[in-house]
């Protein structure tokens, strides 16, 4: 790619364009597996008529702690229930026998997911565009990490046990015991 000049006030730009894809990107994590939370989820209905859930999973750790990791439905139907179940088991639902569940239960459910880019034409538009996507089986349970410091145990105050949680003398504090 041909290198940008800075040019001077009042001078014209000059650009070859040519060697520029013209793709829209809305790749905001690298691939590979992150740990997600499902950030918003939307009700709508896929082009066979079926139900369909599309939820935005959002990275809950890392460098990447905040962006959107990528889009991702389930299709109620007969042909996508198989991955429905397998989804809703990793995130941590109960899915043996008959499931009640609104778009809402899944708000804040985590998992280890797997994003890799994939592109394709906007219908409308007719550009292309690189979104990042989870494949079939792009999904492990969550662990929480566990190299993280659990913060220490803090010893209590001299005399606060004995007078005010029920020692020497058995009673709760009162808002007066405090002076602010």
């Amino acid at each position: 790619m041909e290198a940008l000049i800075l040019n001077p006030k009042d001078q014209p730009m000059r650009f070859d364009f040519s060697s520029v894809d013209d793709v829209e990107s809305y790749i905001n994590v690298p691939e590979g597996v992150h740990n997600c939370r499902v950030a918003e989820v939307r009700d709508g209905r896929s082009r066979d008529g079926s139900v369909r859930w599309s939820y935005r999973l959002e990275v809950i750790d890392g460098e990447w702690a905040g962006r959107t990791a990528a889009w991702d439905s389930l299709t109620w139907s007969e042909r996508g229930i198989y991955r429905v179940k397998k989804v809703l088991s990793v995130l941590g639902l109960d899915t043996k026998g008959v499931v009640e569940i609104e778009t809402n239960d899944l708000m804040g459910l985590r998992a280890r997911v797997r994003v890799e880019p994939e592109e394709r034409e906007d219908p409308s538009t007719g550009r292309r565009q690189v979104r990042m996507r989870v494949p079939y089986l792009g999904y492990e349970a969550y662990e929480p990490p566990t190299d993280v410091d659990t913060p220490p145990t803090l010893a209590p105050v001299d005399g606060w046990k004995q007078k005010h949680e029920g020692g020497a003398e058995g009673k709760a504090p009162e808002d007066d015991d405090f002076a602010f």
